[in-house]
């Protein structure tokens, strides 16, 4: 897993207000051990699908939700989250500044929060987040634009992704990304 992202969860973990949120729906010893067990170079990769069944099962829980995405807003959770995206495309500058740009949008993380109070939109990120190496990537993204396009608050979260040169950048990845494969 991604170093970024442990650190990242560190964080989040580390303040008493998320905490105290999250205190009464989930184990707190289970996620300080799942914790501990990431933060280790060489950890068993049961130790991520097991993070990733709590974050799921937790993010369904509103109350968990939203103390997750009021995390989004602190700079200290925030930016070592960017940075699990961004590190690795260090390939591709001009997306991983144009992440970078919306991510430290507040209009942009206002709008992901009103796509993300949508069941169905959770359910298909966390196929997209379980799938990530599948070789169907482009079924899930058609199956993802399809959902999004239905989706009322999409076209204003889209709108401020161009703004910001996400989906020009998209774009370039994909292209390039069919060009190599051909």
């Amino acid at each position: 897993m991604n170093r970024d992202l442990v650190t990242a969860l560190q964080a989040a973990w580390g303040l008493p207000e998320f905490r105290d949120g999250v205190r009464h729906v989930i184990d707190l010893d289970e996620v300080a051990l799942l914790l501990a067990a990431l933060s280790v170079p060489d950890h068993d990769r049961e130790v991520e699908r097991s993070l990733l069944r709590l974050l799921r099962s937790s993010l369904d829980t509103t109350e968990i939700r939203e103390a997750v995405l009021l995390l989004l807003e602190r700079d200290e959770v925030r930016r070592p989250l960017l940075a699990a995206v961004v590190r690795p495309r260090v390939d591709r500058p001009g997306l991983a500044a144009a992440f970078t740009s919306a991510a430290e949008d507040p209009r942009v993380r206002r709008e992901v929060r009103a796509v993300l109070d949508d069941a169905r939109v959770r359910e298909l990120v966390w196929q997209v987040v379980e799938n990530q190496v599948d070789a169907d990537r482009v079924g899930l993204a058609r199956r993802a634009a399809v959902l999004f396009i239905r989706h009322p608050s999409v076209p204003r979260l889209a709108w401020a992704l161009r703004r910001h040169g996400v989906l020009r950048e998209l774009r370039r990845t994909a292209a390039s990304d069919d060009g190599a494969a051909a």
